[in-house]
């Protein structure tokens, strides 16, 4: 095997924001050992919404932190990828992370505002919550696998163009895996809300990432 020297520029806040991941992810371990272990099991079974998800808000600190670590990986995630095609990791504009990681959360908490206030409307908040915990969950176990794969493209391997659209496949291929449990798990549901949830899907699972695919082009 041949070994390639690869070059590093310094990368300090990068260091700061994953040891920051870290930490989120000791902190919760900590303060939630049971439910964190139930947490981590989820692409097994869904132990951990019987257990620890029924009527659950939302806000509750373990979800929380685990909100912010996810919007630093996927940020992170995001940073690299609009530097990669420099062929190198250019560490010279922390400030567009920070940009990144405003603009995710804004999308994120703007597009759950909406979720809540169209749940509303149609007076089906029961489900809606129910949903939108179950997604905000794998959203987060999401951002783990992002923080590894962060590790592995900034210190580890070579970031080539090979490496970079399995790891991207990998994600789309669990989130798409989540969102089928999601929607198994509430298939009585859904089917008594049929005409509702084809509306939701087109209007806020859909049309808010093709417009944003079109407004990053």
């Amino acid at each position: 095997m041949q070994y390639m020297e690869r070059y590093i520029e310094s990368i300090d806040w990068i260091t700061i924001s994953l040891v920051g991941c870290f930490l989120i992810f000791t902190f919760v371990k900590y303060l939630y050992p049971r439910r964190f272990d139930e947490f981590v099991m989820l692409p097994f079974n869904n132990k951990y919404f019987y257990v620890q998800g029924k009527n659950d808000a939302l806000k509750h600190p373990f979800n929380l932190l685990l909100f912010v670590s996810q919007v630093l990986s996927v940020s992170l995630l995001f940073f690299f990828l609009l530097n990669h095609n420099n062929q190198e990791i250019s560490q010279t504009n922390p400030w567009l992370f920070v940009r990144i990681c405003a603009a995710y959360s804004l999308f994120i908490l703007m597009k759950l505002l909406i979720e809540k206030i169209i749940a509303s409307i149609f007076s089906i908040e029961a489900i809606a919550n129910n949903y939108l915990y179950q997604k905000l969950s794998y959203r987060n176990l999401l951002g783990m696998f992002v923080f590894i794969g962060n590790l592995l493209l900034f210190y580890s391997v070579e970031p080539s163009r090979m490496f970079i659209f399995a790891f991207l496949g990998f994600l789309l291929i669990l989130n798409c895996f989540t969102l089928f449990n999601s929607y198994k798990s509430l298939g009585n549901a859904i089917l008594n809300n049929f005409f509702y949830f084809i509306l939701y899907l087109c209007a806020l699972e859909i049309a808010p990432y093709l417009i944003l695919f079109k407004t990053l082009q």
